[in-house]
């Protein structure tokens, strides 16, 4: 990490895009050509490096795709969910809303268990639901939902779904990387992440992990060209880690270097324990201000964390943000429509350290008292 090179004029405590290193930012000073073997190959390795970091077991595959995350959980969904399947959606934030959404709109019969936002699925209502609609074919759920950093139980619900012999869709857009997992162990099916979360890259592509017999199953499915998950993988088999369409060059080799800065601070365990102790040191110094955290300490997960907005009339949040900005930090705003909040992000190249000085900040403008 190169914390103490930093350039920017502030740190981005968000989800993503986040704060990343002076060196991730200085390999996009170079220009590369999409068609070039030298580029291919490095697209090939990172391929396989994304595999190594999801598994320790064998017959899984992976596939870049231009554009945000939300791009690869529609062309995920899209492409997985063949015109007769079905599929149960988990629910309790926005992104599990937007699942939704997608899946309306690709005409996809979808069946909904919403448990609000402050709490996690309910497994016996997930067994109750599988055991009760045959129809069902394929089950998602977000891994981290960041509308309030709430962790799902992914590997109970996996479970389950494969006891029922269902197709398993994880949307692991703000979590892998930043928390272990195994996604072979899990059989976990198709996993969706982004360049730009805990491996700490720059926006402009995201990846699907995928069992490699599951992905084989998906030609011919897709409800979109650009978005078609099987013929970009076959394309990347086939042609040596060639894009179907423009790649994103710069993002990819940044992304590289990202890598190479994951296994050089010891790998996802060694950044999950930096991400935990974010945390701790953010929610110690911040209840120690008086706010209250929104969560149940069980559910919490290391990646972003709410806070209930203070209850006084003095208080802004605009103005708040305004003047941790002034001095440093860019927090977010809340998106939970059930409690007034605001969220600090505890990924990206960022120190327990960070979480101190930020929590000083607050101290210093605190105005409503």
């Amino acid at each position: 990490m190169n914390t103490k090179e930093r350039q920017n004029p502030y740190l981005l405590l968000t989800p993503g895009p986040l704060s990343t290193t002076r060196t991730v930012k200085e390999t996009m000073l170079d220009d590369w050509c999409t068609w070039d073997d030298e580029y291919n190959s490095i697209v090939q390795e990172v391929r396989s490096e994304l595999v190594e970091l999801a598994t320790a077991g064998e017959g899984y595959t992976s596939v870049l795709m231009q554009g945000s995350g939300t791009f690869c959980v529609e062309g995920t969904i899209g492409t997985a969910v063949p015109a007769d399947g079905k599929l149960l959606a988990l629910v309790n934030g926005i992104y599990g809303e937007r699942i939704v959404e997608i899946a309306r709109r690709l005409g996809i019969e979808t069946v909904v268990q919403d448990s609000v936002e402050l709490r996690p699925p309910d497994l016996e209502e997930l067994k109750r639901n599988l055991e009760g609609d045959p129809a069902i074919t394929h089950v998602i759920v977000v891994h981290c939902e960041t509308t309030t950093g709430i962790l799902n139980p992914v590997e109970d619900i996996v479970a389950l779904a494969k006891e029922a012999g269902k197709v398993c869709i994880v949307d692991a857009m703000s979590s892998f990387g930043g928390i272990e997992m195994d996604v072979g162990r899990m059989e976990v099916d198709f996993l969706v992440s982004s360049a730009n979360k805990c491996i700490q890259g720059v926006p402009g592509f995201g990846f699907v992990i995928a069992r490699r017999d599951e992905l084989e199953k998906c030609e011919g499915r897709s409800r979109s060209l650009s978005l078609d998950l099987f013929d970009q993988w076959h394309e990347m088999e086939e042609k040596g880690g060639k894009w179907r369409f423009t790649s994103p060059t710069h993002t990819v080799r940044a992304f590289v270097q990202a890598l190479r800065e994951l296994e050089e601070e010891g790998g996802v365990a060694k950044r999950a324990e930096r991400y935990r102790e974010n945390h701790r040191v953010l929610m110690a110094g911040m209840e120690g201000l008086g706010f209250e955290g929104l969560l149940q300490a069980e559910w919490q997960s290391p990646i972003i964390t709410s806070f209930l907005n203070p209850d006084s009339p003095e208080y802004d949040f605009k103005r708040l943000y305004d003047l941790l900005k002034e001095r440093g930090f860019v927090i977010y705003p809340g998106k939970v429509t059930a409690a007034d909040t605001f969220r600090i992000g505890n990924i990206g190249d960022v120190v327990p350290d960070d979480m101190g000085r930020l929590v000083k900040a607050v101290e210093e403008v605190m105005f409503w008292e």
